[in-house]
């Protein structure tokens, strides 16, 4: 009995895949989560062993101000110490964090061009996470280095920061049949 394979034979040209996916993360930021965890830990603690004696208020305000402060700073960490990209036929999609919030899809119809950026930087942005600047656009960034950025046809640019950045360009511009890097720098 002869055993058929069963992947079609190739005929010497790849196809080309149909999904593109990048991730990104940024190892940094558990150290502020690690801070949120215990600014609320220690709310927690004042508030189990606390004998009272200063008086309700200060304790409650006490407590409240460093559960909230912690929770702030662990969950707006977690959501940003980590971003997927996934671009299919119809659409670029980022999802941020472990939970995938805050996500963006962003229809390929609505791209008019795709561009490669070698660095990216938080300061570029104000920060880490989910940023909008009047003069940029939005981004999404999760770390320094390389990313991609769309041009959108209303104008407007979105950026994000993943790892093979330059590949996910050329995914998109095939996707777009718009020409590659390497075509218009000979012109």
């Amino acid at each position: 009995m002869r055993d058929h394979p069963r992947k079609p034979s190739e005929t010497g040209a790849e196809a080309a895949p149909a999904v593109w996916t990048g991730r990104a993360t940024n190892k940094a930021q558990w150290m502020l989560a690690a801070a949120g965890a215990a600014c609320t830990a220690l709310g927690i603690e004042l508030a189990v062993s606390s004998n009272w004696t200063s008086g309700i208020a200060p304790l409650l305000m006490s407590v409240i101000g460093c559960v909230a402060a912690g929770l702030l700073m662990l969950f707006g960490t977690l959501a940003f110490v980590s971003v997927a990209v996934r671009v299919d036929g119809d659409a670029l999609e980022v999802r941020c964090g472990h939970m995938g919030l805050p996500r963006r899809r962003i229809l390929l119809t609505h791209v008019v061009g795709a561009d490669f950026v070698p660095r990216i930087t938080p300061r570029h942005w104000g920060g880490w996470g989910y940023r909008w600047r009047p003069e940029q656009g939005t981004a999404v960034v999760v770390r320094r280095g390389e990313g991609l950025v769309l041009r959108l046809g209303d104008g407007r640019t979105f950026t994000v920061t993943v790892d093979d950045a330059e590949e996910g360009v050329r995914f998109i511009r095939e996707r777009l049949h718009l020409p590659t890097a390497d075509a218009t720098a000979g012109t």
